[in-house]
């Protein structure tokens, strides 16, 4: 007879850890399930050469919530987190740098070298943003409601959202609209003048998406990124002691400290379902595995077109499962070095502001359009955007004394090549990154002790994430909200009944944020409370 448990929750990825924990302190029996030998999904540490350990595809944090935190006490299991400072750092081809610091005076004096107009604008511009993030804020932590077949609550909610979109003022107002269409550039270019700048700041429009700072969308992408508050200051990113995966590790003591159970190894072939309701999952072993509730961190494509057979799913649900989009667009190299880069535009022979902060290697906003336009055509970008950090700058845990771990996310790299393949082309074009950073810190390539290179179909098969997709999907209007993953299905519950969803796939997206696994456990639990 199979083992049975109240819940079982398949892939022990963040947003399932976050899952497992809240329902396991409300008392129910938790199985997590993950296929890999390590917790984590993307959210992860490893260890590719003996005494690096590396963050190897999620590499920074801030979207992570307080309450999480708190309420999961992950501090007491091991989680810490260093604020970067300074935030960002761009080095330009003619010599000069732009660096944004943590303190809002020494970022005015910085951008006075580019723009006396921009200085002078940036406070209100990080203020607007502030309240509309502050808005948006308000609306994760809620299950959107269904707009295709409301209910009394559902239009109640509306109503509230309404009410707190009403509150933004006019000119808030205005500009919460505009962000939710516009191209991060139309967003930027109504306020600054300076392309170094609106550069530097427009590639958190960008990062893991399908788009140029000149695409309709990216401005929210923009906006997604500064909502995080884990490092006590609203858009402020940090490293995680111990890489990302410090945070899986702690979800998961938390988790089995209030009784979860977590195996490793565990990949599920099948959600099975009897009656219209699911009952349990088929391991590919041949274990079978019984629950009263079934919730997937999978993404949605690989939950119902994967996991569960055609018969059990509407044909229009399938249909529009299939068409939801989640083709991604980066690759990861992750890099040991002997000694730290040295930037011919800041040098310094010895740990220096730039190491600490985000490196961005990204000219100007045209540059990051035509790689951008690469990508549409099938082919990793000729002359590629590439965002480094190095974690080792404040964390001595990750590498022998001396040396260093150097992340590189690199745009674009597009899931779908024309007349090639990841396989052939990925260390070729990982080469012509590190030859790119070479004409900003001419020391890098005898620096690099060992390489690891993972494309977007690495991702894929190694990682679960379906078309390299980081954010488990595209993060467009309309695949957000009330609308993620389909509209009259963004409530974590699914067309098969005690079938749930808690991962990135749903509200509010991507990013290591924990909230999609919070709702979908208030949600499972409100259910269960009325006899699921």
């Amino acid at each position: 007879m199979a083992q049975r448990f109240d819940v079982i929750v398949i892939g022990g990825g963040h947003n399932g850890l976050v899952t497992a924990g809240y329902l396991a302190r409300a008392g129910l029996q938790v199985l997590v399930l993950e296929r890999r030998p390590v917790v984590g999904g993307a959210c992860v540490t490893e260890e590719p050469w003996p005494g690096y350990k590396v963050s190897t595809l999620a590499y920074l944090c801030s979207l992570l919530q307080p309450r999480i935190i708190q309420e999961l006490e992950l501090e007491k299991f091991g989680y810490h987190l260093y604020p970067k400072d300074p935030a960002f750092f761009t080095a330009f081809p003619d010599g000069r740098y732009l660096f944004f610091w943590q303190e809002m005076r020494k970022t005015v004096e910085e951008l006075k070298k580019f723009s006396p107009h921009d200085a002078a604008v940036y406070p209100e511009y990080e203020a607007q943003l502030a309240r509309l993030a502050e808005f948006v804020e308000s609306i994760l932590l809620m299950t959107p409601p269904n707009v295709v077949a409301p209910r009394p609550a559902d239009l109640l909610s509306l109503v509230r959202l309404g009410i707190r979109l009403w509150g933004l003022g006019k000119e808030d107002m205005a500009a919460f609209l505009k962000i939710m269409t516009q191209s991060a550039r139309q967003f930027l270019d109504d306020r600054f003048t300076s392309d170094e700048i609106k550069t530097t700041l427009a590639t958190d429009g960008v990062i893991g998406t399908n788009g140029g700072p000149s695409t309709p969308g990216t401005a929210y992408v923009l906006l997604h990124h500064c909502m995080g508050g884990a490092t006590g200051q609203r858009g402020l990113w940090g490293f995680v002691r111990g890489g990302m995966g410090a945070i899986a590790q702690a979800l998961a003591r938390s988790a089995e400290a209030h009784g979860a159970k977590i195996r490793t190894n565990a990949a599920v072939q099948q959600i099975t379902v009897r009656g219209e309701q699911a009952t349990g999952v088929v391991l590919e072993d041949g274990e079978e595995l019984a629950a009263r509730v079934v919730i997937s961190n999978l993404d949605p494509k690989r939950t119902f077109l994967q996991l569960i057979a055609p018969e059990h799913l509407p044909e229009d649900f399938r249909r529009d499962i299939a068409r939801f989009r989640i083709e991604g667009c980066s690759l990861k190299v992750n890099l040991a070095l002997d000694t730290l880069p040295e930037f011919t535009a800041y040098p310094s022979q010895r740990l220096a502001p730039p190491h600490r902060a985000t490196i961005h290697i990204c000219p100007s906003l045209e540059y990051i359009d035509r790689a951008w336009h690469d990508a549409e055509l099938g082919r990793p970008s000729e002359h590629p955007m590439i965002e480094i950090t190095i974690p080792t700058a404040y964390d001595d845990s990750l590498a022998p004394p001396g040396k260093h771990i150097m992340s590189l996310f690199i745009q674009y790299a597009p899931y779908t090549l024309k007349d090639t393949d990841w396989d052939t082309i990925k260390e070729a074009f990982a080469d012509r990154c590190i030859d790119l950073i070479a004409e900003y810190a001419p020391n890098i390539k005898s620096a690099i002790l060992h390489r690891q290179v993972i494309s977007p179909l690495d991702m894929e098969r190694e990682y679960g994430l379906t078309g390299g997709n980081i954010f488990h999907g595209d993060l467009s209007l309309d695949q957000l909200f009330f609308a993620r993953p389909l509209l009259g299905w963004a409530q974590y519950r699914t067309p098969i009944r005690h079938l749930y969803l808690c991962g990135s796939g749903t509200h509010p997206g991507g990013g290591v944020m924990g909230i999609p696994g919070y709702n979908a456990a208030q949600e499972v639990w409100k259910d269960w409370r009325k006899g699921i």
